[in-house]
């Protein structure tokens, strides 16, 4: 009897503990279903992970906004237009950014030329700003009011047209890192579009979106950037994070709102000025340090180098300079050499008040003494 019981006990926990099983492979099922049908969808968790947090006001010392102007056949920028139209390799970035705004995944913002302001405010809506360059577009599955949604042919995307892209980049000086960091703060793609007459293209500023908010999209699709080696080894993130695009500086931000070529009418003072700014940002970092011995030494190398190759002779006061400069270390303290003069001319010093006094000590009495005063008077 005992053992009927017992082998009873068994049966009701091993029916249990299959049961409670079957509802943890149900449960888990359920997880994976959940995740497969969120398709491409980004979690906060890969938001967070791919977002830029800005550094805080009390961190920051300097900060400057800078415009640049993206021409897409310059340098490596044409990663950004190919592909022309999606294929195996990937799509353009412009068809990633109007796919995100269709499906109601990411936002876009009024462009203001200078006085951008990414509040909800000033947030676009898609739809108007489709209609308003023209581009076909119909209601797609689950849209509604709130949560908008579009379906647009890939031959109605103009790919072909956005030959340019405005960007603003952020250069700040961090106090917890002693460095400058530049980052790229939003994009505005650019239509090129002539009329039906034909011309010279006109310019269309579409609207801006926040490089954070369509970082964890961009970062899956590779571009070509070196048409040596067909390897895709860098993402649409990467090429704004490593700062591998070239453009050229057309406004810094300011009270009066003016763009650089609004400031400098003529074209060579125009130029001196992006050339300004540029040193200015890239030589920043490099100011920040006392330099070596080794980079003054290399400095007076090339003064001297450059002068004899323009036939020009440097001066003495130069020479002292550039050797006082060498002779200085990154703590400002004396080399053996400087050491060594010092001690040098001290000597000299020395030597000639103990001649001094000894002429005048010399002839005993008073007449020693006159005879110095008299010595020294001629």
């Amino acid at each position: 009897m005992k053992t009927l019981k017992f082998i009873a006990a068994l049966l009701i926990v091993a029916l249990a503990t299959s049961t409670a099983s079957a509802q943890v492979v149900k449960k888990e099922g359920n997880e994976r279903k959940k995740k497969d049908e969120s398709g491409v969808n980004i979690t906060d968790r890969q938001q967070s992970f791919y977002e830029v947090k800005q550094a805080s006001d009390a961190d920051l010392q300097w900060m400057k906004v800078i415009y640049r102007q993206l021409d897409l056949t310059q340098g490596k920028n044409p990663a950004l237009y190919y592909p022309e139209e999606p294929n195996e390799d990937g799509q353009s970035l412009f068809f990633i950014i109007m796919r995100l705004l269709a499906n109601d995944q990411i936002s876009a913002y009024e462009y203001l030329d200078g006085r951008e302001m990414f509040t909800e405010e000033y947030k676009i809506k898609v739809a108007e700003m489709l209609d308003r360059f023209h581009v076909m577009y119909t209601e797609a599955k689950g849209s509604n009011e709130k949560h908008p949604k579009y379906e647009i042919e890939d031959a109605d995307i103009p790919g072909n047209e956005i030959l340019s892209y405005y960007v603003i980049e952020r250069w700040e000086f961090d106090t917890r890192s002693n460095q400058m960091k530049s980052r790229v703060e939003a994009l505005c793609p650019v239509l090129h579009r002539t009329d039906e007459f034909g011309g010279e293209a006109i310019k269309y500023p579409m609207f801006w979106v926040k490089l954070n908010e369509i970082r964890p999209y961009i970062a899956n699709q590779y571009v070509f950037t070196d048409d040596d080696n067909n390897l895709s080894r860098y993402s649409l993130d990467d090429f704004f994070k490593l700062g591998m695009y070239t453009g050229e500086i057309y406004k810094t931000k300011n009270l009066r709102n003016l763009s650089l070529r609004q400031q400098y009418p003529e074209d060579e003072a125009y130029k001196m000025a992006q050339d300004s700014i540029e040193n200015r940002l890239q030589a920043f970092n490099k100011d920040l340090w006392v330099p070596t011995r080794e980079e003054l030494q290399a400095r007076a190398k090339a003064v001297k180098e450059k002068a004899s190759e323009d036939g020009e002779e440097v001066s003495s006061n130069e020479e002292e300079q550039q050797e006082e400069s060498v002779g200085t270390t990154k703590r400002g303290a004396k080399t053996k050499e400087k050491v060594e003069k010092q001690r040098k001319r001290e000597t000299r010093i020395k030597q000639r008040k103990a001649k001094i006094k000894s002429k005048s000590s010399g002839g005993g009495g008073g007449g020693g003494a006159v005879k110095s005063v008299r010595n020294r008077k001629k």
